[in-house]
């Protein structure tokens, strides 16, 4: 098939939402499709330009998939309304392109949000190309925005940006999310259940963690043989990282024991701050991609956290890999909601906002070597049996045949 998929974020951003759209459109390109991809300036987890960068539009081509990239607005600060331009301001940048492309003909456009307004943007270009629409949602960012307090819920506007959050989910043909949950959600908002699909995120098959070691990094960072608490990926609002700096300084007791917070983001700089005076906590930048495997591997747990309201409306991407692992995960989760399912049987869940029963709760699993090592298996288990991306890819690729064919009457 000719695909062109419209989305924001892409490599070379290592976190987040741009490793599973590469995977995504170079595996289809694998597989003999014709991948022509519509995506921004590279930006995310660090909220800056990545330095290189060209002005104006840029096309490449790289392992098999075309790409032009388009400039944007990149608030430094991104609060709700700023937030909101940054989003416009791809989706007017991508239209072009998106459009021209589509000129050129395609079986199938695939688009993801966020970027909630590229899916406009995605559905003009599929009218065009007399294409059906597929929508893949990683993230529910309007009800994500109202959860964080980036945009207030009770505002006279939310209800109306409700409604025009579910407008734009229900132009699409077929749409899909990451969790059981989330694919309820999209049903909830107006879509048709059987339009609806389940398309997980996958673990990283590229690192190989039966050989990772840690030992460069405990030397790097002067950890001897110390006990470490792990959290990696961006350090925003949905996360609630904060509970992590209570719960160190309620931990700061045990000598075998350190927390380490690796990532960037607009919530850094005041987790620092919070966790000024406490010799049991590190925080570091992203690490490279080529050292990801001896990185994880230095976990003895990692650290899930997320605020009250948010985990049916994201399903954070780094859990594929946290599992792969192999060392238990330790979430802030409530029952019933896809992150507590996700991680049962392999970590353990405390609830949201209680940084006393996490605290009791790593402690509680760090103190039982035999539990430690069972869950860790169970987790590696768990990212092969689930989160295998040749299957996963596989499966859609069956199921985008048959919506394209479908839409042609074939």
């Amino acid at each position: 098939m000719k695909l062109l998929l419209v989305g924001l974020n892409y490599a070379p951003e290592p976190v987040g939402i741009g490793p599973y759209t590469t995977g995504l459109a170079e595996s289809l390109a694998a597989r003999g499709h014709d991948v022509t991809v519509v995506a921004g300036k590279p930006y995310y987890p660090q909220w800056r330009p990545y330095a290189g960068q060209l002005p104006g539009r840029a096309c490449t081509r790289s392992n098999g998939v075309t790409i032009t990239r388009v400039p944007h607005y990149i608030p430094h600060n991104p609060n709700g309304v700023r937030r909101i331009a940054h989003h416009i301001s791809f989706a007017a940048s991508a239209l072009g392109p998106a459009l021209a492309e589509a000129g050129k003909g395609a079986d199938l456009v695939f688009t993801i949000a966020p970027s909630l307004f590229s899916v406009p943007v995605a559905a003009m270009a599929a009218w065009r190309a007399k294409a059906p629409l597929w929508l893949h949602v990683q993230d529910f960012e309007v009800e994500a925005a109202f959860a964080t307090g980036l945009l207030n819920g009770r505002a006279p506007g939310a209800r109306l940006a409700r409604g025009i959050e579910s407008r734009i989910l229900c132009m699409a043909d077929a749409a899909s999310s990451i969790s059981p949950q989330m694919c309820a959600k999209l049903v909830a908002k107006g879509l048709p259940s059987e339009s609806v699909y389940q398309l997980r995120n996958w673990s990283n098959a590229a690192f190989d963690f039966a050989n990772a070691d840690d030992r460069k990094y405990r030397d790097e960072w002067k950890l001897g043989d110390r006990k470490v608490a792990l959290y990696s990926g961006n350090i925003a609002n949905k996360q609630g990282l904060e509970i992590v700096i209570e719960t160190a300084r309620l931990l700061q007791n045990r000598d075998d024991l350190e927390f380490i917070i690796c990532g960037e983001g607009p919530n850094r700089e005041n987790l620092e701050t919070l966790a000024t005076g406490l010799s049991n906590i590190q925080f570091h930048d992203l690490q490279p991609v080529e050292r990801m495997a001896d990185f994880l591997s230095l976990a003895s747990i990692h650290l899930l956290p997320q605020i009250v309201g948010a985990a049916d409306l994201v399903l954070p991407s780094k859990l594929t890999n946290m599992l792969a692992s192999g060392r238990p995960v330790v979430a802030t989760a409530a029952p019933g909601t896809a992150l507590y399912e996700e991680v049962e049987g392999c970590g353990i869940n405390t609830p949201p906002g209680d940084p006393a029963t996490l605290a009791k709760g790593i402690s509680s699993l760090l103190d039982n070597a035999r539990l430690c090592a069972d869950l860790g298996e169970a987790a590696r288990k768990r990212a092969t049996d689930r989160w295998s991306q040749a299957a996963i890819i596989d499966a859609l690729d069956a199921r985008m045949k048959m919506l394209a064919a479908r839409k042609h009457g074939l």
